[in-house]
């Protein structure tokens, strides 16, 4: 049932980019392990052993206070359509932040947004897919615009003021270094 791969093949690629969610996992050394969904345009397959994706601000921090410490991150995509499968992505990663040099030439794969706090550059050293014969069906109705609204409404200095508020620390007390690794003062 289970296969493993040491990098996407093509086939692996067109299931990620047909998918309107994935799931992040995370975990420092202690504390809470964390899984994230993720929507919208956030995810960019580079080639067969390099994924990049868009962390927008959201109400906590939890993945890049955890690869700060542990840079180990799962991605996980799952069909609710006809033909079952789920894969499950393995790597490491690095947090690309607006104050690092390459940050310009990596957030340009992703639509424009105020709330842009990380790109994640994931290298690939598994792939694994599975049957995926317990997941249910269910249809995509469409993007919530809610998050995309709020961004925009909020504006750069909303933003920042809510990061420094609200994404400094994760639940388990971590610090993200999201205010000196994208503000600059």
């Amino acid at each position: 049932m289970a296969e493993k791969y040491d990098h996407l093949t093509e086939q692996h690629q067109r299931f990620i980019d047909a998918q309107k969610i994935f799931f992040v996992g995370t975990a420092a050394a202690e504390g809470n392990i964390n899984v994230s969904p993720k929507g919208l345009e956030s995810l960019k397959i580079v080639n067969k052993n390099k994924i990049l994706w868009v962390n927008l601000t959201g109400s906590g921090n939890e993945t890049a206070a955890h690869t700060q410490e542990n840079p180990r991150m799962t991605l996980m995509f799952t069909s609710f359509e006809k033909n079952p499968l789920i894969l499950r992505v393995y790597g490491t990663v690095r947090a690309i932040h607006r104050l690092d040099p390459e940050w310009e030439t990596v957030i340009n794969h992703f639509p424009k947004s105020p709330g842009s706090r990380q790109v994640f550059d994931l290298s690939v050293s598994l792939v694994q897919t599975s049957c995926g014969y317990a997941v249910p069906y269910y249809d995509f109705k469409g993007e919530r615009s809610t998050l995309e609204k709020w961004n925009d409404a909020a504006g750069e200095d909303g933003i920042k003021k809510y990061w420094e508020e609200k994404n400094t620390q994760s639940l388990d007390g971590i610090e993200t270094g999201i205010v000196k690794k994208n503000i600059r003062k």
